[in-house]
């Protein structure tokens, strides 16, 4: 999956550049462009535009009146932002909106007057566009999506399509905002054309445009002033039927395809390779409206014909699809009746009409033309690294997602757990999605005890520490006689899948446990939970920071996080040293001195009626089986509040439970990173730590 570093965008930015641009007569600004666009009329906003073409030739060639760009494979799309209202069309007029909400969220963040041609796509891991992705993707956390911006079209109040090529793209790189990776201006290359391709080729890429610099835009127009050449032979092509072997268990076995010649419908092949199983289910669901009676090709293909490579092909059946269905293939090469060679299924195309489908024939050209300088810069960058983004869609109220191997289904999507903050179910899992590579790693291998709000923070909830009926067989549970004698099977984390599972029982918070399978009466860390009554939280910060400075004093580490309700918890790295009974008496002995510190709103006494409203120093959580919100746990209160690490110079006064909620904690842990990992890591050496308390202390 492609990764992009998404930043935050300042909206009004370009909105400034472009009023600079358009209102003033210096040519310094931008030299060469102003004077033409005060040439330009006023004209009304556009409603549609239907793009300008390339037309397909056979080769590369060199001249230095031609910029060269990547031929993304992806969606073409058209951008209209105006008065921060967006609409995102594909090549054929059909909205994006919904298809690529966050390139249309985006969009909506930007206060410019202004119309973008351009390709939506997923970058793989090279920096290379990956259309079987970009068909497949429904959320974010099927790739990060990138709005590639190759020309404008117009900008506040000016229709720019009459401009020179060159004069449109110095002005985009001007006004278009670059604070957000997700969209990004296609670079044009003033090179050698055939060694621009060569380059193509070598990285895998579909192929290049070629663009005439001095060239306008003229829309619903295939021009001759835009080349494309492809490094590989592809096409998008349409469904007339499909045909099923006898004895096969696939759905289908083959798609029959054709395009459009003089305005008949033609045969073109059959593709039987490029198909999963979940695909062709998939594809099966979306036939069934277009099944007919009546073969839609201008003859009946023999789509029984033995070939070179199969002499004896099993025999086949035909089912006949109204050709209203575009996919595209790649494929070999044409054969000298029309039909491909070697045609592979790359993928279907929803931005494009069928009637619009008809055989690309490449137009060649001649090759006279001066070299120019060498290529020197990249074609491509890569992608640049960015924290997961969310795992649903915000629209389907029912999504089955794939993690770890396993088809997860997500249902009731809109459903309130904080009806007062307006915070879904949705949200819910996409938060724990983000930040499941932070959280993980207090909870890989831990028992949970599963506190379910199945409604809501305002609905009933209970407790579940037994799975032994409920969990997915791929799940691992963990054996386990409580102290009641009951025996239970409590599920344990492993990975992203059994997380996300969790959360889908209605678990707004988690609860591990202190220890692992592997080592489950060593517990990893001890944790001085403090736990407030009648105090002010101002209270609880001082009380913290006296258990830090008793901690340092005998040399012990310490790693702070608010509870995310009312207190706060300070852990103390074990790493599985040491049992149960030799941590809470260790944690004893550090809230005795604490309490010693701070007597006059401080308790160490169990029973609440004997603390008389003062703060609970407490000690007893570390016990077998005993949990606590972990690190990066969302709580069921109000505000969505969330347990969150902090440096210890954040532990002070004006520190509030509600700064850290499920709208900032990611942002947070992008720049902070994970603050707590030292807990996981080098366990104190607990009997010197004790000594070394005594000494300081008294005993």
């Amino acid at each position: 999956m492609a990764k992009t570093k998404t930043k935050k965008v300042d909206s009004t930015a370009g909105n400034e550049k472009a009023e600079s641009l358009l209102g003033s007569s210096n040519e310094e600004i931008v030299e060469g462009i102003t004077p033409h666009l005060e040439k330009i009329p006023e004209s009304p906003f556009p409603e549609a535009i239907m793009p300008m073409l390339a037309t397909l030739t056979d080769k590369p060639f060199d001249d230095p009146d031609w910029f060269y760009e990547v031929k993304w494979d992806g969606y073409r799309a058209l951008a209209f932002v105006k008065d921060r209202e967006v609409e995102l069309k594909s090549r054929n007029n059909k909205s994006f909106n919904e298809k690529f909400y966050p390139i249309h969220s985006l969009l909506r963040t930007w206060k410019l007057n202004i119309v973008l041609d351009g390709e939506i796509l997923v970058l793989n891991e090279k920096g290379v566009s990956d259309f079987g992705a970009l068909q497949n993707w429904r959320s974010e956390a099927d790739g990060e999506l990138v709005f590639y911006v190759f020309d404008i079209l117009y900008l506040e109040g000016k229709n720019l399509m009459q401009l020179p090529l060159r004069h449109r793209l110095e002005l985009l790189k001007k006004v278009l905002p670059t604070d957000d990776d997700r969209v990004r201006i296609s670079k044009v290359f003033e090179a050698k054309g055939t060694e621009f391709f060569e380059a193509a080729g070598k990285m895998g890429l579909e192929g290049v445009i070629a663009k005439r610099a001095d060239s306008t835009y003229i829309p619903d127009f295939r021009s001759k002033d835009w080349l494309k050449i492809k490094v590989h032979q592809r096409q998008e092509v349409v469904i007339g039927g499909f045909t099923k072997n006898d004895g096969s268990s696939k759905l289908f076995s083959s798609l029959l395809l054709g395009v459009y010649q003089q305005g008949k419908f033609q045969y073109v092949g059959k593709v039987g390779t490029g198909f999963s199983g979940k695909l062709q289910k998939q594809m099966m669901e979306s036939f069934k409206p277009f099944i007919t009676d009546v073969c839609p090709f201008v003859y009946e293909p023999d789509y029984n014909k033995p070939s070179r490579f199969r002499p004896n092909p099993p025999h086949a059946t035909a089912t006949w699809l109204k050709p209203e269905l575009v996919c595209e293939v790649s494929f070999a090469e044409v054969t000298s009746d029309g039909v491909f060679r070697h045609p592979s299924f790359e993928g279907m195309r929803e931005d494009k009409k069928a009637s619009d489908v008809m055989r690309e024939v490449s137009t060649p050209l001649n090759e006279a033309v001066p070299e120019v300088t060498e290529l020197q810069r990249t074609m491509v960058s890569a992608p640049k690294p960015v924290p997961k983004k969310t795992l649903l869609n915000p629209k389907d109220e029912t999504q089955v997602r794939p993690i770890n191997g396993h088809d997860l289904k997500f249902t009731n999507l809109s459903k309130l757990y904080w009806p007062d903050e307006g915070i879904s179910k949705r949200h819910l899992f996409n938060y724990y999605y983000q930040v499941a590579e932070y959280i993980l790693p207090y909870l890989q291998d831990r028992p949970q005890s599963l506190n379910r709000f199945p409604n809501g923070i305002k609905g009933k909830s209970f407790y579940q520490k037994n799975v032994k009926e409920t969990a997915p067989e791929w799940a691992e549970t963990f054996p386990y006689i409580t102290s009641d004698g009951e025996h239970k099977e409590f599920l344990v984390v492993t990975d992203e899948a059994s997380l996300m599972w969790m959360i889908s029982l209605g678990c707004i918070e988690v609860n591990p446990w202190f220890s692992r399978t592997q080592f489950p009466d060593n517990p990893d860390y001890c944790v001085i939970d403090l736990d407030p009554d009648k105090n002010t939280f101002d209270q609880v910060i001082e009380a913290a920071n006296v258990v830090k400075r008793v901690l340092d004093a005998i040399n012990v580490p310490s790693y702070c996080k608010t509870s995310g309700s009312t207190g706060m918890h300070i852990y103390i790295p074990l790493a599985a040293k040491y049992t149960y009974d030799q941590s809470q008496l260790f944690g004893r002995l550090i809230a005795n001195i604490v309490h010693k510190e701070i007597p006059d709103y401080t308790s160490v006494e169990r029973f609440i009626a004997e603390r008389k409203g003062k703060m609970y120093v407490d000690f007893l959580q570390n016990r077998p089986g005993a949990t606590i919100a972990g690190p990066y746990s969302l709580r069921p209160k109000p505000g969505a509040t969330v347990a969150m690490p902090l440096h210890w110079d954040e532990v002070k006064p004006g520190l509030q439970m509600k700064d850290f909620t499920i709208h900032n904690a990611v942002s947070r842990l992008k720049t902070e990173g994970d603050l707590f990992r030292p807990v996981l890591e080098e366990g104190i050496d607990l009997m010197k730590a004790v000594e070394k308390a005594k000494s300081v202390f008294g005993s």
